[in-house]
């Protein structure tokens, strides 16, 4: 489970994305988010919603 977001073009499974937001959640233990930690946690969200559209449009 890489945290980093996939390169464009490739979309990784909802589920494979939300365990690499977990993971920055898990890892925080309780304090204050870096910026670092903020800025993945935006793109990794962006990339669930693409991939959760995709798995959608893939079931329909």
């Amino acid at each position: 489970m890489s945290p980093t977001p996939a390169r464009s073009g490739s979309v990784r499974p909802a589920a494979v994305v939300n365990a690499a937001i977990r993971a920055i959640v898990v890892r925080a233990q309780g304090r204050e988010w870096t910026w670092a930690e903020t800025a993945l946690y935006r793109v990794l969200v962006e990339e669930w919603e693409t991939a959760r559209r995709a798995e959608v449009v893939e079931a329909a």
